[in-house]
């Protein structure tokens, strides 16, 4: 074996979790080695939905753009019941959101992720597998196995495993991972339909039975490209049936024996005729489907383990998680847990927080993950449109815009009015924020974009109050230097015209009111916002020096 390499982190599986674990690391200047079994992506769409709480992150990484260009606008879904048309969901959001609902092949998002963690400085390592690991109270010891043969020792401070429903990190921590499989067999094609249907609409149709049983069902979700989509139905029974093709792809994620049926299946590749007939029985307009780039046997689980971290090691994605695809909730989580792990790594190892900060990440995601696995099956069962909650919630909670860790042990103490986002909410974005020198109004999303640490928001409709607050918050850098937030200022609407140069620190005005409406704050008030875009912290203003004082506690201990 090669003599043992060192890292701050090591993260297998190079997904989207495992890209965007790597792309929030790097920026922040950790260094992490990243190795996936796979020789190169897979080709198949299998996660196309990705959600504006998703798009949020990648903006502030300064990717959402890149993704915006590629995908295509997702307005809806149209849910058909025996012919009928039964319901027409529009996803519609409130206009304070900056980003709607896409859809993108999951190679697509995987090709453009590498790209930016490549900018970065870090590779993937294709055909490098984690065959095992070790960990001692200052980091973990992995071996690594390459297809040639080869063999070698990483050490590392930091293990993430975002290496999918049969994680060799899951298993190696001994985590529980209860749950169960549907058992139906479905199959997945990427095709394109030739039918009037409206363009951007996802398609959900379903032959029941006369007691409500669906025995028949057809999903379809647009892709880039002319009349593309992603199409999911049952299995027939003669595919079902038939043994696996010796000439057919390998499974690309082997069980290895843990019982966990969840993904692509090799061994039985269905035909256009299979999907061909099943579009006959159930499209609600006739469509010739062609042009099949793939196809593929799939199972669905639903299971979630019992922890998401012990010790040094994390897992993160469908490594702790998987679901039905309802609502394309599964990849999204998963990188909102990478995102939300990253960050505390990243103060970790730069020194700047405390290991016990990292205890968080599992009291703030296994919640969400949680909530999502149960509300997944829910929604697979029962049909999203049975949901009691009122519609806005509804599409707000989908588009993953609702998250909170309000219960988490990072969130500080509320502040102010009680239906007004409070600590562990996340920090809604705003528009018509002013500067001096820019002739356009700009979005908070704007000004976040490429800062990496946490940003302080400090918000009053007197500058006296603005230059006080920010006097408080540079004494506590100066007693602390590197532990503070960047400080911005947020001008009320009403305040009266200040001169360029009068505070030390970016100023902002609340021009079109939109701040003030959004954020509701209760006269003078401060707002830690964190890297994952949630609210850390809400405070009046002559408290920002005990405001920051808690924070900091809250990351060093």
């Amino acid at each position: 074996m090669a003599n043992t390499r060192t890292t701050d982190v090591l993260i297998a599986g190079a997904g989207p979790v495992g890209l965007s674990a790597a792309a929030e690391l790097r920026r922040r200047g950790v260094r992490c080695r990243l190795v996936d079994r796979l020789p190169a992506r897979l080709p198949y769409a299998k996660a196309v939905g990705i959600q504006p709480r998703t798009l949020e992150l990648w903006d502030r990484m300064g990717l959402a753009r890149t993704i915006v260009e590629a995908a295509v606008p997702m307005r809806g879904q149209l849910i058909y019941v025996n012919g009928a048309e039964r319901a027409r969901i529009e996803l519609a959001l409130p206009d304070e959101v900056p980003y709607g609902f896409a859809a993108l092949p999951q190679y697509e998002t995987e090709r453009l992720l590498e790209e930016y963690v490549a900018g970065l400085g870090t590779v993937v390592e294709r055909d490098t597998e984690l065959l095992s690991f070790t960990q001692d109270a200052d980091g973990v010891t992995a071996r690594l196995g390459t297809a040639s043969g080869g063999a070698e020792e990483v050490r590392a401070r930091y293990l993430i495993g975002c290496d999918g429903a049969h994680s060799i990190v899951r298993k190696g921590l001994g985590l529980d991972f209860e749950g169960d499989a549907f058992p139906e067999e479905y199959m997945l094609a990427d095709v394109e339909a030739d039918w009037d249907l409206p363009h951007g609409y996802a398609v959900r149709s379903m032959h029941c039975t006369d007691d409500g049983a669906t025995d028949d069902l057809l999903v379809c979700i647009p892709l880039p490209g002319a009349g593309r989509y992603r199409m999911s139905m049952l299995v027939p029974p003669e595919l079902s049936a038939q043994p696996a093709d010796p000439a057919a792809p390998a499974d690309p994620q082997p069980a290895r024996g843990d019982g966990v049926a969840h993904g692509p299946k090799g061994g039985r590749v269905p035909q256009l005729s299979h999907v061909q007939a099943v579009v006959d029985r159930l499209a609600p307009s006739p469509a010739t489907v062609s042009a099949m780039r793939w196809s593929s046997v799939f199972r669905i689980s639903h299971r979630i383990v019992d922890r998401y971290a012990e010790g040094r090691v994390f897992v993160a994605g469908d490594a702790a998680h998987i679901h039905p695809p309802t609502g394309a909730q599964g990849m999204n989580t998963g990188i909102q847990d990478a995102c939300n792990l990253a960050w505390k790594i990243a103060l970790v190892v730069r020194g700047e927080a405390g290991p016990a900060l990292l205890a968080s990440y599992d009291a703030e995601r296994r919640p969400v993950g949680e909530e999502v696995v149960g509300r997944t099956v829910r929604h697979a069962t029962q049909g999203i449109e049975t949901d009691p909650d009122d519609p806005r919630t509804v599409m707000l909670r989908e588009a993953q815009l609702l998250v909170g860790y309000r219960d988490g042990p990072l969130a500080g103490p509320p502040y102010g009015p009680a239906d007004a986002p409070q600590p562990g909410d996340r920090a809604p974005d705003c528009s018509g924020l002013t500067a001096p020198i820019a002739t356009y109004p700009l979005r908070l999303l704007d000004i976040l974009r490429g800062r990496m640490g946490h940003v302080l928001l400090l918000y009053a409709a007197e500058m006296a109050d603005l230059a006080k607050a920010t006097e408080a918050a540079e004494a506590a850098e100066a007693a602390a230097p590197g532990a503070g937030p960047q400080v911005i200022t947020v001008l009320a609407r009403e305040a009266a015209p200040t001169a360029p140069g009068t505070l030390t620190v970016p100023a902002y005005r609340d021009a079109a009111g939109e701040f003030a409406r959004l954020y509701r704050p209760d006269g003078p008030t401060g707002f830690i916002v964190r890297p994952d875009g949630q609210l850390g912290a809400r405070f009046p203003l002559d408290g920002t020096a005990a405001a920051l004082s808690g924070h900091r506690a809250a990351l060093s201990a």
